[in-house]
C-alpha cells in the first residue's frame, strides 16, 4: 500500500516547477555517468550536458578535479545502488525504486515497533509515519535518506534478534548492514554506532563472542576498504574531501555553539521542523518519556516482556539521537520538511507506537493533522511552499534564527537540565538508602 502511495506522487514537482531540487540532479548525474560507462569521472557527463535529460536549468558542478577526473562530493554508492535502474529505466525507474525501498523501510519499521507495543498501535504507527509529509517527499525524492532509513531500521532488528537468539545469519545480517551505511553518507557512522556496539554486545553477551568479534570484522573490513577508496579517488578519508571547506560550514567552536538553536528549529521551525509537518511524531517524544519512566521505575525487572520494550525503545531513541545530533551540528544547512531527520524517521516508529498507544485520543488527533498536511501537499503539486497543515496559523512557527527560536532553546535546555539535576539527585538518595 505504501509503495502505491509513494508511486503515485512520482509527477510532483521537487520546487519551483523542476522534478529534482538539492543534491538530486548531482546524484542523477552519476548514475547516468557509471550506466554509460564512465565511472565517476564526471565531465563527460557535464560536457555531453547529460542533466538536460531531466531540468532545463545548466547544473553547476560542486566538485573539484583530482587526479584528472572531475569528483563531486557524493561518493559512489548511493550512484551505483541506483544506476542498473537509471540504465534501464531513467530518472522515473530510479524513482519507483526509491519508492519500493521507502516502503520496506517502514514495513521493517512496524516489525521493529511490535518489539515495544503490539498491533495495532505498531502497524498503525507505521502506517502515520510512512503517510507523513516528509515520508511522501523522501520516498522518491533521489537521495539516500530513506535508504538509510532502512538500513538502519534494518540492523536494529537483527541487532535485538541477536539479543534473544545470537543467530549468525541475524549478527552478520545486521553488521553487513551497517557496513553499506557508509557507502551512502559518512555521516551516517553517527546514528549506526550505537546498533553496532549493542549488536556486538548483545551477540557476546550471549556466549558468541567469536560472532560478535566477526560482526565487527565485517564492519571494519568496508570501513577500512571505503577510507582506502576514498584516498586513492577523492584524496581524503571520505568523498567530502572534494567539498567546499569547511565541509560542515562552521569553523570554530563559536559557529558550532551557535547551532544550538537548531535543536528547536529542527521541529518547530516554520520550513524545515518535522513537527510543523508532521505532528505525530510528537508521540516520540512521549514514548522516550515513558522508556525514561520504566527504567526509573525499574519495571524491566519485573516482567520480561518490558526489559524487551526497554530495550528496544531505547535502541531506537539512541538511533535517532544520533541523527539529530548530525543534523544540528553537522549539516551545513537544514533543509525543508525535516530532510536532516528523515534518515530515523523509520526508527522513530516504536517510539511513536509506544506514545500512541499510551494516550490515543491525543495520538488520533495528531495523526489526523498530519494525514490533513500531507492531503494538503500533496494537492498543492510540490514539495515546498504549502502551509498544510496550519494554514491559518503557519505564521506562528518560529524561523530558524529567530529571537523566539532562541528563546524555546533557551526553555528547553533549562528543563533538559533540571530535568537531568533531579535524576542525579533521586540516584543518590536511593544508593545512600
Amino acid at each position: 500500500m505504501l509503495f502505491a502511495v509513494y508511486a503515485a506522487t512520482l509527477g510532483i514537482d521537487a520546487a519551483g516547477g523542476s522534478d529534482y531540487a538539492g543534491d538530486e540532479p548531482h546524484y542523477l548525474l552519476a548514475a547516468a555517468s557509471i550506466a554509460d560507462g564512465d565511472g565517476i569521472g564526471l565531465a563527460g557527463a557535464y560536457t555531453d550536458r547529460t542533466w538536460a535529460a531531466w531540468q532545463r536549468e545548466p547544473l553547476i558542478s560542486d566538485g573539484e578535479v583530482v587526479g584528472g577526473r572531475l569528483l563531486e562530493p557524493y561518493g559512489v554508492g548511493f550512484p551505483l545502488l541506483i544506476a542498473p535502474a537509471y540504465s534501464l529505466g531513467g530518472p522515473n525507474l530510479v524513482e519507483a525504486l526509491l519508492a519500493a525501498i521507502a516502503a520496506l523501510a517502514f514495513v521493517v519499521a512496524a516489525a521493529l515497533a511490535r518489539r515495544v507495543v503490539p498491533d495495532p498501535w505498531a502497524t498503525w504507527a507505521a502506517l502515520l509515519a510512512g503517510l507523513s509529509p516528509p515520508a511522501l517527499a523522501y520516498a522518491t525524492a533521489v537521495t539516500p535518506a530513506l535508504t538509510a532509513g532502512a538500513l538502519l531500521a534494518g540492523a536494529a532488528l537483527c541487532a535485538l534478534a541477536a539479543r534473544e537468539r545470537p543467530l549468525m545469519r541475524t549478527a552478520f545480517g545486521g553488521a553487513a548492514l551497517l557496513a553499506v551505511l557508509p557507502w551512502l553518507d559518512p555521516w551516517l557512522l553517527v546514528p549506526a554506532a550505537p546498533v553496532a556496539v549493542l549488536l556486538a554486545r548483545w551477540t557476546a553477551r550471549r556466549g558468541r563472542t567469536v560472532v560478535a568479534l566477526g560482526t565487527v570484522e565485517v564492519q571494519l573490513a568496508s570501513l577500512v576498504f571505503y577510507v582506502s577508496l576514498n584516498e586513492r579517488l577523492y584524496g581524503g578519508f571520505t568523498p567530502l574531501a572534494v567539498a567546499e571547506e569547511p565541509v560542515t560550514g562552521a569553523s570554530s567552536l563559536g559557529d558550532y555553539l551557535d547551532r544550538v538553536p537548531r535543536l528547536v528549529s529542527l521541529w518547530l521551525d516554520r520550513d524545515v521542523g518535522v513537527l510543523r509537518w508532521a505532528p505525530v511524531l510528537a508521540l516520540a517524544f512521549l514514548g522516550a518519556w515513558l522508556l525514561w519512566r520504566s527504567r526509573r521505575e525499574r519495571l524491566g525487572r519485573l516482567v520480561a516482556e518490558q526489559r524487551d520494550a526497554e530495550h528496544a525503545a531505547f535502541l531506537a531513541l539512541a538511533v535517532c539521537a544520533g541523527q539529530v545530533a548530525v543534523a544540528a551540528f553537522a549539516l551545513v544547512s537544514l533543509r525543508a520538511l525535516g530532510a536532516g531527520l528523515v534518515p530515523a524517521l523509520p526508527c522513530a516508529v516504536p517510539l511513536v507506537a509506544w506514545g500512541l498507544r499510551h494516550a490515543p485520543r491525543v495520538g488520533w488527533v495528531l495523526g489526523a493533522l498530519t494525514m490533513l498536511g500531507s492531503v494538503g501537499l500533496v494537492a498543492s503539486g510540490s514539495w515546498s511552499g504549502s502551509d498544510a497543515p496550519w494554514w491559518p496559523v503557519v505564521g506562528a512557527f518560529p524561523v530558524e534564527g529567530s529571537g523566539w527560536a532562541d528563546a524555546v532553546g533557551v526553555v528547553a535546555a533549562v528543563g533538559v537540565g533540571a530535568l537531568l539535576v533531579t535524576e542525579l539527585l533521586r540516584r543518590r538518595r536511593e544508593l545512600r538508602l
